[in-house]
C-alpha cells in the first residue's frame, strides 16, 4: 500500500488545516490508520488514529482541538486540526498497521504555525 498525505501549509495561530492521506494499491477500510508528526529536534509522536470501526483515540494534548475522520469510499484518512498552535508546527505524517506495527507511512506533509 502506498500512503500520500497532503494538506500541510502556513497558518496563523488560532487557525485550521485539513490533512489528507490517499491510500492506493489496496483497500484499507478494514486497517488502522494513523497520524503522527514530528516537530524540528523532536522525535516522531503520535497524534490520533481511526480504526476500521471508526473507532478514533488521540494523543492528550490534540483531544477537542483535532479529529480524525475517514472514507473508505475514497480510500482516504483526513484529519481536521483547529486551534492550532505554534507547537503544532511539523511534519505530519500518515501510516496504517497491516502487520501488527506501523509499517507503512506516507511521507509527511509540512505544517507551520505562525505566532
Amino acid at each position: 500500500v502506498q500512503l500520500q498525505a497532503s494538506g500541510g501549509g502556513l497558518v496563523q495561530t488560532g487557525g485550521s488545516l485539513r490533512l489528507s492521506c490517499a491510500a492506493s494499491g489496496r483497500s484499507i477500510s478494514r486497517y488502522l490508520m494513523g497520524w503522527f508528526r514530528q516537530a524540528p529536534g523532536k522525535e516522531r509522536e503520535f497524534v490520533a488514529q481511526i480504526s476500521g470501526s471508526y473507532s478514533t483515540y488521540y494523543a492528550d494534548s490534540m483531544t477537542g482541538r483535532f479529529t480524525i475522520s475517514r472514507d473508505n469510499a475514497k480510500n482516504t484518512v483526513y484529519l481536521q486540526m483547529n486551534s492550532l498552535k505554534p507547537e503544532d508546527t511539523a511534519v505530519y505524517y500518515c501510516a496504517t498497521r497491516l502487520t501488527g506495527a506501523w509499517d507503512y507511512w506516507g511521507q509527511g506533509t509540512l505544517v507551520t504555525v505562525s505566532s
